[in-house]
């Protein structure tokens, strides 16, 4: 990236939720004539170095809320070490800001930032304050959060609060639906398990739609798989003669999004946002083992509020079939819940950012 006076930070690491938010957040600020800089695990890494022209720099932290005492005491070693990389880090590049993402992997940076007096801020994209977020609520400038409802926050800290809403790539908010397909005779479904696919869905998924072709309900699949899984995949489709294709993790959904009127996901707060933005309606199913249950409560929302479905995970094979028979037979079920998307937008997020940042630069 092209070096420029005003110097930001970004600490983000661990799965998609956290570092898609990240790439964007930068995206936006070098174009605004802002030097960027990302700090990323190694988990992080793998989403990122696919994109050109960004100044990346690779810290691994751990996280303490272990219930194994020996994986605790590791876990200490490994932050420390991170903080130490971080004093570093900070001490080179000399940023005016630092925006912390959510996720044990923006911790050490935020706190040594906070040692050596730079300001910093955090955001947090699901219904849910995370551990590490909470933990910083102190100490932060403000609290960036993409929905006003989030709970977990002390009363003392809601002041600093400020909702911006999500932030999505610029593509997202500038896709334009392809409504023709709402009243199609064939549900067009896209499945997606986030960054890191879900295992169940390849298991589960081909039998239930193996039921919808039995009862008259025409369908194309378009699904997200573990490499691993496609082989298999593959032939349980074939054998039930449905219309499919499938991608292992894609950078190019919105290649999928023009072409659905429906879509089966985990409850990660980055994709229901894109999905949200693109107004394409959802089931969601959440990942049952994330960190506070988070996925849960970002599911329970959208129901909510009617921009999805909420089915989890024990459910699956009892109620989702029901549902899509439902969804075949009313597609103004869809429609409602388009209708209900439209209310919803976060087009403004990247000029209610900049307003802030410029208080601190």
């Amino acid at each position: 990236m092209k070096e420029f006076k005003n110097k930001i930070l970004i600490a983000t690491g661990g799965t998609g939720g956290h570092v898609f938010p990240a790439y964007s957040l930068a995206q936006n600020l070098f174009e605004n004539k802002y030097s960027v800089e990302i700090v990323t695990d190694n988990r992080g890494y793998k989403y990122l170095k696919n994109y050109k022209n960004l100044n990346l720099k690779i810290i691994n932290s751990a996280t303490i809320f272990n219930k194994n005492p020996i994986s605790i005491i590791i876990s200490f070693f490994k932050i420390v070490l991170a903080i130490i990389k971080s004093w570093r880090i900070l001490s080179n590049f000399r940023p005016k800001l630092v925006f912390g993402m959510g996720g044990y992997s923006s911790f050490p940076l935020c706190l040594v930032a906070k040692i050596m007096k730079i300001p910093f801020i955090i955001y947090e994209n699901n219904l849910v304050i995370g551990k590490a977020n909470k933990f910083l609520l102190p100490y932060t400038e403000k609290l960036f959060v993409s929905y006003l409802e989030v709970e977990g926050i002390n009363e003392k800290y809601k002041h600093k609060i400020y909702e911006v809403g999500n932030i999505v790539r610029q593509e997202i908010i500038n896709f334009e639906k392809n409504n023709s397909l709402i009243g199609n005779e064939a549900l067009n479904i896209l499945v997606l398990g986030g960054s890191q696919a879900a295992k169940s869905f390849g298991e589960i998924l081909p039998e239930i739609f193996k039921k919808c072709l039995q009862n008259g309900i025409k369908l194309k699949i378009f699904q997200q798989c573990l490499l691993n899984q496609k082989d298999e995949l593959e032939k349980n489709y074939k054998s039930i003669n449905v219309d499919f294709e499938l991608f292992t993790f894609s950078y190019k959904l919105l290649s999928y999004f023009s072409k659905i009127n429906l879509a089966i996901t985990r409850a990660g707060s980055s994709m229901m946002a894109e999905l949200l933005n693109c107004k394409i309606p959802i089931i969601a199913v959440p990942f049952p083992y994330a960190a506070d249950n988070h996925q849960l409560k970002n599911a329970k929302y959208f129901e909510q509020k009617g921009y999805g479905f909420l089915i989890q995970e024990k459910e699956i094979n009892t109620k989702l079939f029901p549902l899509i028979k439902t969804i075949h037979r009313d597609k103004n079920l869809l429609n409602q819940m388009i209708k209900n998307q439209n209310i919803h937008s976060d087009k403004f997020v990247f000029e209610k950012i900049n307003t802030l940042v410029k208080k601190y630069i």
